[in-house]
């Protein structure tokens, strides 16, 4: 008889659901809203109300599912307690034993959405054939998730693999979304690189693409198709990000010596100019042993968490 897992990638404005046989490969996708109203009460039972439906649906017992895997917008502890989840509501408590107590399935796995979506690519996707990975997510802010020995690294509080919070610059005078100055997600998010361009466009005269387009209109892409053209402005907003970029990630492969980062978030659709930039700056900030490693693109996109949540079942 098919045995079933769920894998779940809750986010602050939808949560990705997905249906996988025992074997890992995926049956079914879907969202439902994320409800945050009071406190995030309702985030749960809506989870546990799909999938009873999608039980019905498909004739699945609860005895037939293996586990339900989780990702989870903050830090997550080793037995799957949320120590503080500001962008849903959620105070401290136990997800793994709430999930558990309401569908009725024994086997719940909860982590970071960062970390789970890492355990996703080190497992099918940008990181496949490799046991140790750093992710790395280039979005709003700029996220990670360490894969050691093909585990997630999830540190005593739940907070390891936040790259983006390394300090990159001491004397940066604004200050991050964290409350610290300097940090690497204010130079090396999309959210950086477009206050970077901005910020050159109002300093200075130059010629450039980016003056076509109104303030509110430029976004990363704006910017990286601008650089791809030659554009000089443009350019020096991308050199900043990548060297800031290659500096953190020389500081976490002196940590950490991983086989590979595997770069993903909205600026890695830019494709391999992405990674030709910042495995160049990489490499002037590392030691000799650590020049070769590898550098990835991820591949599963949107689908990470669910296939991280599955993987986190599975072992």
């Amino acid at each position: 008889m098919t045995k079933y897992i769920y894998g779940i990638d809750i986010g602050g404005t939808t949560v990705k659901m997905g249906l996988f046989d025992e074997k890992g490969d995926m049956l079914e996708k879907w969202e439902i809203v994320t409800r945050k109203e009071n406190n995030g009460e309702n985030i749960l039972p809506d989870i546990v109300k799909s999938i009873k439906e999608k039980n019905t649906e498909k004739s699945i017992e609860t005895d037939d599912i293996l586990g339900i895997g989780m990702g989870v917008p903050g830090p997550i502890t080793e037995d799957g307690r949320v120590l503080k989840c500001a962008n849903l509501g959620w105070g401290i408590f136990s997800v793994a034993d709430e999930m558990s107590k309401l569908t009725g399935v024994e086997k719940v796995k909860v982590g970071n959405d960062a970390n789970v979506a890492a355990l996703g690519e080190q497992w099918r996707g940008g990181g496949r054939g490799f046991d140790n990975i750093v992710m790395v997510t280039l979005g709003t802010g700029v996220g990670g998730g360490i894969i050691m020995d093909g585990k997630i690294l999830t540190g005593e509080n739940g907070a390891a693999g936040e790259i983006g919070h390394i300090t990159v610059n001491p004397k940066e005078t604004l200050t991050c979304g964290c409350g610290c100055k300097g940090c690497l997600e204010q130079y090396s998010s999309a959210t950086g690189v477009i206050r970077m361009a901005k910020e050159r466009l109002e300093a200075s005269d130059k010629p450039s693409e980016l003056r076509k387009f109104s303030a509110d209109e430029i976004g990363g892409k704006e910017v990286f198709d601008a650089y791809k053209a030659g554009d000089e402005l443009a350019a020096e907003a991308v050199n900043e990000f990548a060297i800031y970029l290659g500096m953190g990630l020389g500081n976490v492969a002196s940590v950490v010596d991983t086989q590979a980062f595997v770069i993903g978030g909205g600026l890695s659709k830019n494709g391999p100019v992405v990674i030709d930039i910042v495995k160049e700056q990489y490499r002037k900030n590392v030691m000799f042993a650590l020049k070769n490693t590898e550098f990835r693109l991820a591949e599963l996109g949107n689908d990470a968490g669910m296939y991280g949540a599955v993987r986190m079942v599975l072992q």
